[in-house]
């Protein structure tokens, strides 16, 4: 398969070079309209074409499949384009700017018989993987909540704010996680920098059944985070994804209550036990994501990181969107 990859910004480099570690597979050509971007491809892949105009891939009838990694506001005109010439697809997150344009470009890819991607790469690691594991297995017993902070200074975006940048690796994972359906969301943010484009928020997502899902987004803490918590009626879990090598620790601690009618008031007992960490797999997770497109559209089958998968990410930020714009209105989905 030969891979055209468009957009050599903050994420092209870490793309680059995992395509190239896989088999079957060849970068063949790299888009950017930088050449000083280019000429940093250059020097790491000297046999790598390159091109300031991206239809030079998109046109291209050598080149089978498409990985897209700029802007969001550009994704659907490029991954809209790239499927009508025949190309499997891999978008950068978010999928697109819309619901509409999600369900639009799933029905092109549907209608060619492509595949059409998301890259949310931390559906890839090791420690995912291990949380889905022990969900699975029921150690950790019915989840009660999902709790995420994903915090730090910058990068401020031109385009969309903070939740459409950095909450869709947290609600992908929620929805890897747990299978239960949301029912809505409220989501309150502020912008600080006059634009209108919010660089701190709060999005919270509501289920029908005893389950609720959090996450804390910025671009303005003076610390960087990357924590989740995942509490279940047996055990509780912490992903730590700054942490090198200890990534998720498992804690005994549970509590039960009972109703004293009597008296009127609830009685709370709590058991706090051992601490556990396990091994996770330690397999660079874009390696693993890049591996699962290439297999995926060579051999005709589904990808772990679904478009569907990206579409009810999209669902969520455009829901939230609009909670935002009425002061935190819940937003039924």
């Amino acid at each position: 398969m030969n891979i055209g990859i468009i957009g050599y910004g903050y994420w092209g480099p870490n793309l680059v070079r995992n395509f190239s570690l896989v088999n079957n597979c060849k970068v063949s050509m790299v888009s950017d309209f930088r050449q000083e971007r280019l000429a940093i491809v250059s020097k790491s892949y000297p046999a790598i074409s390159l091109t300031t105009n991206s239809d030079e891939i998109l046109l291209s009838k050598e080149i089978n499949a498409v990985v897209i990694a700029t802007p969001v506001f550009t994704h659907f005109a490029l991954a809209k384009k790239a499927l009508e010439n025949g190309k499997h697809v891999l978008l950068e997150k978010p999928m697109t700017s819309t619901v509409k344009e999600a369900e639009e470009l799933m029905n092109l890819a549907k209608q060619k018989n492509l595949l059409l991607m998301v890259d949310h790469t931390f559906l890839y690691t090791g420690a995912v993987k291990k949380m889905k594991t022990l969900i699975n297995d029921g150690t950790i017993g019915d989840i009660r909540y999902f709790d995420s902070s994903r915090i730090n200074l910058g990068l401020f975006q031109p385009d969309i704010n903070v939740l459409w940048d950095l909450a869709p690796h947290d609600i992908s994972i929620l929805f890897n996680l747990v299978n239960a359906k949301p029912y809505s969301v409220n989501a309150t943010g502020i912008s600080h920098t006059q634009n209108g484009i919010e660089n701190i928020a709060y999005l919270t997502i509501n289920y029908q059944k005893d389950f609720i899902a959090h996450f804390s987004c910025s671009w303005t803490s003076p610390v960087k985070l990357r924590t989740m918590l995942v509490g279940g009626d047996k055990k509780m879990m912490v992903f730590n994804d700054l942490e090198p090598s200890e990534k998720i620790k498992i804690y005994d601690t549970s509590y039960s209550y009972k109703t004293d009618e009597e008296k009127n008031r609830l009685l709370v007992d709590y058991r706090t036990g051992d601490i556990f960490i396990p091994k996770v797999e330690s397999k660079e997770a874009l390696l693993g994501m890049a591996e699962d497109f290439v297999n995926s559209a060579l051999n005709r089958k589904e990808p772990l990181s679904t478009a569907q998968a990206g579409l009810e990410v999209i669902k969520i930020l455009e829901a939230s969107q609009k909670s935002i714009k009425n002061k935190g209105q819940e937003i039924i989905l």
